[in-house]
């Protein structure tokens, strides 16, 4: 069979590569096209050349196209997959550093938050951008795949606004199921059945089965707090599993800034992180290791192309969902995976008009989920603080409304727990000038915000973050893992 995918932001070259890895061990999907779209060339000749070696490699008759021209990749396409940072890691920045002067201390910052509330009002513009050109030159209802963060804010924005039938995609629920088939001792990670049911990125594993046998609170706890690393990187996660009584789909660092609870208090911060890498809940973790790696691909660009030269290993499909939904819609094997959709009721203590992810089969037919899950109900209170300030945000980002964007951030859980309305005001006048270029919608305000600014009395603080110290670099876990191999 022959259909176009388009990849915007195909620049992201070790996520690119394997999506179409993926898609290409699928056999009906041999003649598919590919066609790649980014706002870096440069990137998109790199990221162009792996794959024409894997098509050449592989002796497949599959057609790669390489272009800035977003609407040129679009035209035709049955299926568009987003992987955009919008600001790059310049934004990002700011996303980190400026409210961390007023005490919120972020690990990653790209979900909610005070940095992931500014991510998704740069996001979403853009975001529309590509809706108006989906509906306009790609296939009659072609299908809209968004990996992008923050994702339930894109994906609300890209469904009610946009108009355009959208999936959220996140790997949060498979990486948490991987922990729990270790910690229960699984020999191998289909003994494990679960229900995953929330927002992105509070996601609860509602339902536990392994090889048929209900896994309840007290064993789960007991298996972590026994097993020797993540009783020590996942103690976080694993407080809330004994408050909650239900485990997280969130590592350690993304679930404590979506809390009000475990980072308001610089002297209890280290009380809950681990160190001993930055996804555990370092200050502006994410940040330190995107910075770190963001040219990896052009020092190991030859390496990546020479390994581009070996059969595809069917075997080592990844269990990222966009290669099994495209293949269950166009060949009716049925899928089952969480998914980012509108609620309407399929979780029944959330709003309707929430972005939820929770369990759905893929056929020809479309995503069907699973409707009358009921999420217990600290669960459920802890996703409605974040389901408001989504909308929120969402609607703050279409209609350009700087006060809106306000109460957002002042109604974020981890922001109000520290901060009062007075630095909110700054801290976001701050963050808005900061980023006027890559936020259009509020060109109208950035002058008033400016004025303020220079008339404000409110102090901001003298903090690095209590997490901030004693970690290691990316060369310095390579050159650990290095002789870890070389050892044994």
């Amino acid at each position: 069979m022959s259909f176009k995918i388009a990849i915007i932001g195909a620049g992201s070259v070790g996520f690119t590569k394997k999506l179409f890895t993926d898609i290409l061990c699928v056999p009906e999907f041999r003649d598919v096209e590919f066609a790649l779209t980014d706002v870096s060339e440069h990137n998109l000749t790199m990221i162009k050349a792996i794959l024409d070696r894997i098509v050449e490699a592989n002796k497949l008759p599959t057609r790669v196209t390489a272009t800035t021209d977003r609407r040129a990749a679009l035209s035709g396409a049955r299926y568009i997959i987003s992987c955009v940072r919008v600001g790059g890691l310049e934004a990002y920045a700011d996303d980190i550093r400026i409210p961390l002067k007023y005490g919120i201390d972020q690990c990653v910052g790209d979900t909610i938050c005070a940095g992931g509330i500014l991510y998704g009002q740069r996001n979403i513009p853009v975001i529309l951008d590509f809706c108006k050109d989906i509906r306009e030159v790609a296939e009659t209802g072609a299908k809209f795949l968004n990996y992008a963060n923050p994702m339930a804010m894109n994906t609300w924005a890209a469904i009610e606004y946009g108009k355009v039938d959208t999936i959220g995609l996140c790997h949060g629920v498979q990486h948490g199921a991987e922990q729990i088939a270790e910690v229960l001792g699984a020999k191998d990670k289909s003994e494990l059945d679960y229900i995953c049911s929330g927002i992105n990125h509070q996601t609860w594993f509602v339902d536990l089965r392994l090889n048929g046998r209900e896994i309840g609170k007290d064993e789960l706890i007991a298996a972590f707090e026994a097993h020797p690393v993540f009783s020590q990187q996942e103690k976080l996660r694993i407080d809330v599993l004994k408050r909650f009584g239900v485990y997280s789909t969130e590592s350690n660092g993304h679930l404590s800034e979506y809390l009000p609870w475990y980072r308001k208090r610089p002297d209890e911060i280290n009380k809950w992180i681990d160190m001993s890498d930055w996804i555990h809940g370092e200050t502006g973790g994410y940040l330190r290791h995107s910075t770190e790696t963001r040219n990896w691909f052009e020092t190991e660009f030859q390496q990546i192309l020479d390994s581009a030269s070996q059969p595809i290993d069917v075997s080592r499909r990844s269990n990222e969902h966009a290669s099994h939904i495209l293949e269950a819609l166009e060949t009716n094997r049925v899928y089952r995976g969480h998914f980012n959709v509108k609620n309407n009721g399929v979780i029944t203590n959330l709003p309707a008009d929430a972005i939820i992810e929770s369990p759905g089969f893929v056929d020809r037919f479309g995503i069907n989920m699973v409707a009358g899950i009921t999420l217990p109900e600290a669960c459920a209170a802890t996703c409605i603080s974040s389901i408001n300030v989504q909308r929120m945000s969402v609607h703050a980002a279409i209609s350009g409304d700087i006060d809106l964007l306000k109460l957002a951030v002042l109604h974020d859980p981890l922001v109000g727990a520290i901060a009062t309305p007075e630095e909110v005001w700054q801290m976001v006048d701050e963050m808005v000038v900061a980023q006027a270029r890559w936020l259009p919608q509020y060109a109208h305000a950035i002058g008033d915000a400016k004025d303020r600014l220079s008339h404000s009395k409110v102090k901001t603080r003298d903090w690095k973050g209590a997490a901030s110290r004693n970690v290691r670099s990316i060369e310095e876990l390579r050159v650990e893992k290095a002789a870890l191999k070389q050892a044994g």
